[in-house]
């Protein structure tokens, strides 16, 4: 088997992940993943693909993740690891879809306008 490789993105963060057959190291940025996400909740999130598709300790994972803060960078390596299982076996593809795991979530900080502090924020209404 080859070198399996995806991306995925969410926000402003943007992951490739590379798939290789191992015994589950997931390294992310050159680090441990437990290194570079330290809250319990992204790692369980990272991992739920591989959990649903019974493929934990199968592969060696290594990812390049940038952009965003560790939410968004956490979402980009669920989407980018959900893909690579996917072109691995395509009859995960409904296991994974029905799960969610395929989507790219689509929602994105919203532009500051002119003439307001923030996106929707208004400066406070004085009649005199």
């Amino acid at each position: 088997m080859e070198v399996i490789f995806a991306s995925g993105k969410r926000k402003t963060s943007s992951a490739t992940v590379w798939l290789t057959p191992g015994k589950g190291e997931i390294y992310v940025n050159k680090r441990p993943l437990k290194k570079y996400f330290e809250r319990e909740s992204f790692i369980y999130d990272i991992l739920k693909p591989l959990e649903i598709a019974n493929l934990r300790d199968k592969f060696n994972i290594k990812v390049s993740v940038k952009g965003g803060g560790k939410s968004g960078q956490a979402g980009a390596v669920r989407l980018g690891i959900a893909k690579a299982l996917v072109k691995f076996d395509s009859n995960l593809r409904k296991l994974l879809k029905d799960a969610g795991f395929l989507t790219r979530d689509p929602r994105m900080v919203e532009r500051k306008k002119y003439g307001r502090p923030k996106a929707r924020k208004r400066f406070q209404f004085s009649k005199r």
